[in-house]
């Protein structure tokens, strides 16, 4: 197995907390200062001492990150993936602002790649063949959510087994994958249909079947994929006989729809009007969760469709696990249907009552579902 280039230094990362640090607090304090002084008799007064601080604060900061990212461009410092926090770090930060770093610190911009012991694997039959001793003809993928990285389907290692690890007992070979979640669904969806391909063509043995499964944002990648057209003899995604999909908004997720509106509601302010602005300084991937996919991107129609839903109740109909679901995604959201539409027409359908959204990473009732899913 060969890894990609070495990636961040922990200085890049320490850049960007300057930068930020600059734009979401310092100007939204001196913002907010000003807009408050602005209706006092004395504001005129205060007004040009205050300005004058804040420049300095500003002034600092962007010195410190400027400085920051000259001393990062030399290679020196250890690398921000060089250990799990790190990459925790690195993934959530690309949910957050990951098409912001793609256009102004690609350094830092997650690429989606298979992924194996913390690194990138090549797209290349031997590197695979390396990473993958036991390489079997069905290939299940696996994709995380939103600020997760491929590290989160561990969860539960110490006391069960993972989804992967079962799924590997039983002849399949988990793949995991790793995503800038920052990015738009289509975007990622394009780049995954792209790795797909690669993958399958270089893959050591010759491959019969391929299963997906997302976990929250994840799915809607999968589906923005499946999406994409291809011109080469044989897709890939002609290889795909299931998706499963965890926890995921086909129809948006209210945490996503509030964040929007609390953005409007606090520039209506001139007062409040930078608070609004840091809850916009959200990605293009946390946009894109308000409305989820709709019916414009189609299931496979030769997969079947697995859909998973988790509720804080054990009922799923019990008003409360209705309205707030795994505290993220409700219920009507992760099967695709609500009284006007159905995405998944004949799709499998599983509840997983007491638990919440995380709780889907690991669960006996997933593995049970899934062990006669993909048999």
């Amino acid at each position: 197995m060969s890894t990609t280039a070495p990636g961040p230094t922990v200085l890049d990362a320490l850049s960007l907390l300057a930068e930020v640090g600059d734009e979401l607090v310092v100007r939204t304090v001196r913002d907010t200062h000003l807009a408050v002084l602005g209706r006092t008799p004395a504001g005129p007064l205060h007004r040009g001492i205050t300005t004058t601080v804040y420049r300095g604060l500003t002034g600092s900061l962007s010195g410190a990150s400027r400085a920051l990212d000259r001393l990062a461009a030399t290679g020196v410092g250890p690398r921000l993936e060089a250990d799990p926090r790190g990459r925790f770090v690195n993934a959530a930060v690309n949910g957050l602002i990951g098409d912001r770093l793609l256009r102004e610190r690609p350094q830092m911009a997650i690429a989606m790649a298979v992924r194996r012991d913390g690194a990138d694997v090549e797209l290349e039959t031997e590197a695979l063949r390396k990473a993958f001793p036991q390489a079997t003809g069905r290939l299940v993928l696996f994709l995380h959510g939103l600020c997760e990285n491929e590290s989160y389907w561990d969860r539960g290692r110490a006391t069960a087994p993972t989804y992967a690890d079962a799924l590997a007992e039983r002849g399949w070979t988990p793949v995991m994958l790793r995503a800038n979640t920052g990015l738009g669904l289509r975007e990622n969806g394009a780049a995954l249909a792209s790795l797909g391909q690669r993958l399958v063509d270089a893959w050591p043995v010759e491959v019969e079947r391929v299963a997906l499964v997302g976990h929250s944002l994840g799915g809607l990648v999968i589906r923005a994929a499946g999406a994409v057209m291809s011109d080469v003899e044989r897709p890939w995604a002609e290889r795909v006989s299931d998706v499963v999909t965890l926890g995921t908004p086909h129809l948006g997720a209210p945490i996503a729809w509030g964040v929007g509106h609390g953005s409007r509601a606090l520039q209506a302010l001139e007062e409040t009007a930078a608070f609004g602005r840091i809850l916009d300084w959200r990605s293009r991937g946390v946009h894109d969760l308000v409305a989820g996919l709709a019916e414009d991107v189609p299931p496979l129609p030769h997969a079947r469709y697995h859909l998973v839903a988790a509720t804080l109740t054990r009922d799923r109909r019990h008003p409360v696990g209705d309205l707030v679901g795994d505290l993220l995604v409700r219920p009507r959201s992760a099967y695709g249907r609500d009284r006007r539409r159905t995405l998944f027409p004949g799709a499998d359908v599983l509840h997983v009552g007491r638990t919440d959204h995380f709780g889907l990473l690991n669960h006996p009732d997933v593995h049970r579902a899934l062990r006669d899913w993909l048999a």
